[in-house]
């Protein structure tokens, strides 16, 4: 019996009333993120074999449980797809292009308007400055997403330190006085630090190096896969503001709130008592939380659902299934868009991002629970 067929045999917990996400709501995850650098984080460049790892030190943290199949443990250096482009005018005042730009999408994407504006001018002044790089205002959104919730936190936009502001946030172009709490003046800096070695941003392993370099420590590799999961979906979002709140984009939320929570044999998460998910459990509280019933286990989702049709690029929020059609399916995970998905993986591993297709895996299709 493996741990998704056991998981139907667990389904007893009362259905949570969920709240924005784990890592919002408190200290959840915190145990693992001082061995999330070598407990299942795998990163490959796109021409390169890999093999999932479980290490003692992140075992110790799941239940025992039958041995059995798992799901995709590879994750493939990516960047976040192209965004909608920031508005060019003036620094963001009054009326201005870049102003009305913002104001339209910071409901949608729930970034302040403010923050939004120095995102831009990040983007539009490292335009200038290092062309090259081709940094993207969605990469320091994701940044200051993981570093503070946009300043919501401590008024800090992308939680620059003060050393990084010092080292690359003097002159600041059209603002007399560079402020560390200022978001333009914070953005520019944060852009001049992600471009600093020279890389290209477009290209997965430039932009994975990029984002390691900006934060380093224990809780490095979590805040990259956060960077990277909230770039994606603001670009996504932004390119389709008035979906932002389909259920589709509210469970892919609730998903990546979940990054670094540990994988629990039948878990259904905090709220239902357990202290992270399997892949199921996770997929169904993500659509729970946007008021989408789903059945329990994978095989049960996979039968329950549309169909998304073969050789068709999965939309975001849509399942990801993997197994056999004809007998059983055995793990499960949410499309973020890009090659990319949220899932809860297998014993030892925490939830996180995956690339969720690659050659030679036993990947049977998707299924559309919902616009």
């Amino acid at each position: 019996m493996t741990p998704e067929t056991a998981a139907a045999e667990v389904d007893a917990a009362p259905k949570p009333s969920w709240a924005r996400g784990a890592l919002h709501r408190g200290l959840v995850a915190l145990p693992l993120v001082a061995g999330l650098a070598t407990a299942g984080w795998l990163v490959v460049g796109r021409d390169q074999p890999a093999t999932p790892t479980v290490p003692a030190q992140a075992a110790l943290t799941a239940p025992a449980a039958p041995t059995g199949p798992s799901g995709p443990s590879v994750l493939q250096a990516s960047a976040p797809v192209r965004a909608q482009e920031p508005a060019q005018g003036a620094a963001g005042g009054g009326g201005s292009p870049l102003q009305k730009w913002a104001d339209s999408l910071a409901g949608p994407l729930d970034i302040p308007a403010p923050q939004l504006v120095g995102y831009a001018n990040g983007e539009l002044t490292l335009r200038k400055e290092r062309p090259g790089c081709h940094l993207s205002w969605v990469t320091l959104a994701g940044v200051g997403e993981a570093g503070n919730d946009h300043g919501r936190r401590d008024g800090t936009p992308l939680g620059l330190s003060t050393a990084q502001f010092q080292k690359y946030g003097s002159d600041i172009p059209g603002i007399a006085k560079p402020a560390l709490t200022d978001p333009s003046s914070a953005s520019v800096a944060a852009g001049r630090a992600l471009c600093a070695s020279g890389v290209d941003l477009t290209a997965g392993n430039g932009w994975w190096k990029a984002v390691a370099g900006y934060q380093n420590g224990s809780g490095m590799e979590l805040f990259r896969q956060r960077v990277l999961g909230y770039a994606q979906l603001y670009a996504t979002i932004s390119l389709a503001p008035a979906k932002s709140g389909a259920p589709s984009v509210r469970a892919t939320r609730f998903a990546l709130g979940q990054l670094g929570l540990p994988y629990v044999w039948g878990g259904n998460g905090p709220d239902a008592g357990a202290a992270g998910f399997d892949c199921s459990g996770l997929t169904k509280a993500s659509y729970d939380s946007a008021g989408v019933s789903l059945p329990r286990t994978a095989d049960s989702q996979f039968r329950a659902l549309p169909h998304v049709p073969g050789g068709q690029e999965p939309q975001l929020g849509d399942l990801v299934f993997y197994g056999s059609p004809a007998t059983r399916i055995h793990h499960v995970g949410l499309y973020l868009g890009n090659g990319l998905m949220v899932n809860a993986p297998t014993e030892g591993q925490a939830v996180q991002i995956h690339t969720f297709h690659t050659p030679g895996d036993d990947y049977a299709g998707a299924g559309h629970p919902a616009d």
